[in-house]
């Protein structure tokens, strides 16, 4: 008789547990289930708020109208005088560049300038 009354205080206490953990469980489902249902509503109050400020700024864009002028002052030219060219190299450098280009030596008595 004593080792039934052990066997079933024993099995009460292990039911009694796994019940507790049970009910643990759904707390904290439930509090889950809060906190989900919560950031959901803030959510959609956001996008709710976000959706009205959409609708009221493309109304406003519907009301306004371009504005915008074109002046059209003609063709600007450019006059091309001495003053404005500018020479980057000096003809020797160009000649030792067109034979270098060329894969030639360049002849040292080659002149390109006329002697006064």
């Amino acid at each position: 008789m004593k080792k039934l009354t052990f066997l079933a205080s024993a099995a009460a206490l292990a039911i009694t547990f796994a019940a507790g953990w049970q009910v643990a469980n759904w707390q904290n489902d439930s509090h889950a289930l809060t906190a989900e249902r919560a950031a959901q509503q803030a959510i959609n109050a956001a996008m709710a708020r976000e959706s009205e400020i959409a609708a009221h700024v493309e109304q406003r864009l519907g009301e306004l109208t371009a504005n915008e002028r074109v002046i059209d002052r003609g063709i600007i030219r450019e006059i091309q005088k001495p003053i404005y060219q500018r020479v980057c190299l000096e003809p020797d450098a160009i000649r030792l560049l067109n034979h270098a280009a060329a894969g030639t030596a360049p002849d040292s008595a080659e002149l390109d300038d006329t002697l006064p």
